[in-house]
């Protein structure tokens, strides 16, 4: 049975200009389309790491990974569909904010341990980090009050550490 899976992958690649391009290249290629992309330099300035997230049939994926790993500029792939891993992203969440609700914003930002980044007399910009089962509850949970304006970073991911390995 071909079912669609949520894929978070993260491709290790040299920091050079076209190498997102011929990446991103390769989902729209095969028809994928990504829902979440994330790039960024890694502590080796030659080196930037992208994450991105797609939903599709396994076995397309697993062909998708092995044509990534055949990319000149890709070092590594990590596909962590079957492994363990930390994902986190952000969000910025403008809400309306009037004398009446005011207080319930704030409550809810405390609630999901927000910080608010911005205040007008008639909005709050609250910062939210975490999974995407957290942001989409705050955002659920703001929206009945007057959720103004979202931005949302993509995920980033990270394979956990196994416990009791020593460095």
């Amino acid at each position: 049975m071909n079912q669609e899976e949520r894929h978070t992958i993260s491709i290790l690649v040299d920091n050079e200009p076209g190498v997102l391009s011929r990446v991103a290249g390769l989902f729209s290629g095969r028809g994928f389309n990504i829902a979440s992309l994330n790039v960024a330099e890694t502590l080796e300035s030659e080196l930037s790491r992208i994450t991105l997230v797609s939903y599709g049939v396994a076995q397309i994926q697993e062909q998708i990974n092995k044509q990534l790993r055949k990319l000149v500029n890709v070092v590594k792939v990590t596909d962590f569909s079957d492994s363990d891993c930390v994902e986190r992203e952000m969000a910025l969440v403008k809400v309306q904010s009037d004398a009446e609700h005011r207080a319930e914003v704030l409550r809810i930002a405390d609630i999901f341990r927000c910080k608010v980044v911005d205040v007008s007399p008639n909005d709050y910009t609250i910062e939210v980090t975490g999974n995407r089962g957290k942001i989409e509850a705050l955002i659920d949970l703001l929206r009945p009050v007057g959720s103004l304006e979202i931005a949302r970073t993509g995920v980033i991911a990270m394979a956990r550490s196994k416990k009791g390995t020593k460095k």
